[in-house]
C-alpha cells in the first residue's frame, strides 16, 4: 500500500557554497586523501573540491585541498616537487613497501652509518623506480592496488623520476630517519625498499610525512581536528580563514597585469599583446585591478593566449 502524500517527509537537499581558495591540511594517519579532502569539504559546505596528489593512508602532513576556481590548477601543484621525512624499518621487508603490508621476509641488521650514506648517494639525481604493486596506477582501468589484493602481479615500466637531496638524519639500530627531496610521482616506499636491497638487509617505510608540496609547507597546515572545531564553535563559515588565495600555488610564476581592454578580451578567450610579458612559457595574469583572471601561455608570436580563466562574477 502507497503511503500517502502528507506521510511522505522531504529530503530538503544540503546547498553546497560557492567558495574559492586552497587550505593546506595536516592529513591525518589512516585516512585516505579522498576522505580527508570529502570530511574537509562537509566542514566547508563546499560546493566543488579536489586534492593535488594521494597520499598513502599511513602518511601525514601537507595536503593542498583546492575548492571552487582553485581546482582549475590543482594540475600544476600535482605536477610540483614534494618533500618528505621517513622512518625506515632496516631488516624488515613488506608486501606493500610500508607497515602497512604483511611481512615477506626478515634478515640481520648490522649496517654502518657510512653505509647507509654511501648507500644514499647512489639514489641522488635522476634515477629509475618501477611502481608498486599497491599504488592508484591504473592497468586496463583497474587500480593496481586491487589487483595486488586479488593476488596478481603485473609488469611494471620504470619510469625516470629525480630525487634533489637524500639526507640521513638518525640512525639507531634497525631504525633510520631520511629526508628526502623529489619531484613528482616518486615514490617513497619503492626509494626505501631499494635503499634496503643495496644495504643487503632490505627494509619498508614505518613513517612517512610529508612537509613540502610545491610551495607549500608544514608550517601551513591545519589539523583536521582545528577545522572541527572551528566548524562547531562557528558553523562553515568559520573555515574561511584557513583558505589561501586560489592562485597561491602558483606565486613563483611570472605575473602580468593587463589593461583593462586587453583583460576584457582574454577573459573572452581571446590572445593579447603584453608587452611586459616574458617572450614564451606559462604566466600568473591579473587585470588591471589586481585581480588575479588566470594563467596564460606566450605563443609563437608573441601574444598572451588564455590556458586557465577564473569565472567572472
Amino acid at each position: 500500500m502507497k503511503a500517502a502524500r502528507g506521510d511522505v517527509v522531504a529530503q530538503v537537499k544540503r546547498i553546497r557554497r560557492k567558495i574559492d581558495g586552497i587550505l593546506i591540511l595536516d592529513k591525518p594517519r589512516g585516512l585516505s586523501s579522498n576522505g580527508a579532502l570529502q570530511k574537509v569539504r562537509w566542514l566547508l559546505n563546499a560546493e566543488k573540491a579536489g586534492h593535488t596528489g594521494s597520499l598513502d593512508p599511513l602518511a601525514t602532513g601537507v595536503l593542498p585541498l583546492c575548492f571552487g576556481e582553485a581546482t582549475k590548477f590543482s594540475q600544476y601543484l600535482l605536477d610540483a616537487d614534494k618533500g618528505y621525512e621517513t622512518v625506515v624499518q632496516l631488516g624488515v621487508t613488506t608486501t606493500t613497501g610500508d607497515a602497512e603490508g604483511e611481512v615477506v621476509e626478515r634478515k640481520p641488521v648490522a649496517v654502518t652509518e657510512q653505509q647507509v650514506r654511501e648507500a644514499l648517494a647512489g639514489f641522488i639525481g635522476a634515477i629509475e623506480q618501477i611502481p608498486p604493486m599497491y599504488s592508484a596506477l591504473k592497468r586496463d582501468g583497474q587500480p593496481l592496488y586491487k589487483l595486488a589484493r586479488a593476488g596478481e602481479v603485473v609488469e611494471r615500466e620504470a619510469r625516470s623520476v629525480n630525487i634533489a637531496s637524500l639526507e640521513l638524519l638518525a640512525l639507531e639500530g634497525d631504525r633510520m630517519q631520511l629526508r628526502v627531496a623529489c619531484s613528482k610521482g616518486t615514490y617513497v616506499r619503492t626509494l626505501v625498499e631499494d635503499i634496503g636491497k643495496v644495504l643487503g638487509c632490505g627494509a619498508h617505510v614505518a613513517e612517512l610525512r610529508r612537509t613540502q608540496a610545491g610551495p607549500f609547507v608544514l608550517a601551513q597546515v591545519v589539523t583536521l581536528e582545528a577545522l572541527e572545531a572551528a566548524h562547531a564553535a562557528g558553523g562553515s563559515e568559520a573555515l574561511d580563514r584557513f583558505l589561501l588565495p586560489v592562485d597561491s600555488g602558483l606565486e613563483h610564476w611570472p605575473l602580468v597585469r593587463l589593461s583593462e581592454h586587453s583583460a576584457y578580451y582574454w577573459l573572452h578567450g581571446q590572445p593579447v599583446w603584453a608587452s611586459e610579458a616574458p617572450k614564451f612559457g606559462m604566466l600568473r595574469v591579473e587585470d588591471h585591478n589586481g585581480r588575479f583572471i588566470g594563467i596564460g601561455e606566450v605563443g609563437d608570436d608573441g601574444r598572451l593566449a588564455p590556458r586557465r580563466l577564473i569565472r567572472s562574477e
